[in-house]
């Protein structure tokens, strides 16, 4: 799909979060061989180097979608700089496709400022798309008002249970596309009798109608899996249409408070090793 400057992001992606950094590279392989060309990961997920080991290994390096993200601790203007810099060389690329702040972090205060380093860098050249994660739209007022500039892409929390549709809406009205993280709902909303009966009707797996529900409402999607068959799954999920009335069943099941990932507006973790270690992202 393309985003507001016309720049094509491949809408299935490959997502890494807490793959662990030893089976990193073998799944990234995996998934290019399969077909991906979108592979997501963050400073923040510790596995930025094999994401690029496995880019070097198979010759992809600057042929495929990659995206990551900056770190709470690293948010300021010229941290974020010197933070970008790190990533790009563990990635082994010249230029970034998609950089985006992974949390507002507004208890520090610095997104603004952070926005600004994110737009000077595409300036620059260094990056493609310059985007956002996790931001509300009281974020997103703020770094507009502040640069005149709105992010390409907003990537969220969004799965059936949990679809966020006001945050959607201020990014349609704005021409921010929206990126699903967490997009099956780790593993619950499948299970929903909105889904499974659509699964059967199709000859899918339910895991495939979420993701064709996504896709059909134009959200780019980066499920995660370690498993060669999902993989090939999740990438097929485009190979069928869901009809009005199954997408709207499926809206239907959003829950305000079924979220799985962390509210933006408190989140105040700093997203250093020993903070994710701890938490067990890592």
């Amino acid at each position: 799909m393309c985003d507001k400057t016309g720049t094509s992001i491949p809408q299935i992606g490959f997502g890494t979060f807490q793959i662990p950094p030893e089976d990193t590279q073998r799944a990234v392989e995996e998934a290019l061989e399969l077909g991906y060309r979108h592979i997501d990961t963050a400073a923040a997920y510790y596995n930025e180097q094999q994401v690029g080991d496995a880019l070097r290994a198979t010759g992809m390096a600057g042929k495929v979608w990659v995206t990551t993200k900056l770190r709470n601790c690293d948010q300021g203007y010229d941290a974020a700089r010197v933070a970008f810099d790190e990533s790009r060389r563990k990635l082994g690329v010249d230029v970034i496709d998609m950089y985006l702040i992974h949390w507002p972090f507004p208890a520090a205060g610095f997104y603004r400022e952070t926005w600004r380093a994110l737009l000077k860098l595409r300036d620059e050249g260094a990056i493609r798309v310059p985007g956002v994660s996790n931001f509300l739209p009281e974020h997103l007022r703020a770094i507009i008002e502040d640069s005149g500039e709105a992010p390409a892409v907003n990537q969220i929390e969004v799965h059936p249970r949990f679809n966020q549709p006001g945050v959607r809406a201020f990014c349609k009205a704005h021409g921010i596309a929206v990126e699903a993280y967490s997009p099956l709902g780790h593993g619950r909303d499948i299970a929903s009798e909105p889904v499974t009966k659509a699964a059967e009707a199709h000859g899918v797996t339910p895991g495939q109608v979420v993701l064709r529900w996504h896709t059909q409402e134009g959200r780019i999607v980066i499920p995660k899996s370690k498993h060669a068959e999902r993989m090939r799954e999740n990438l097929a999920s485009a190979g069928f249409d869901l009809t009005a009335a199954e997408i709207a069943a499926i809206d239907a099941l959003d829950d305000p408070h079924a979220n799985v990932s962390s509210d933006p507006a408190t989140f105040t973790h700093s997203q250093s090793w020993a903070d994710q270690h701890v938490r067990g992202n890592i």
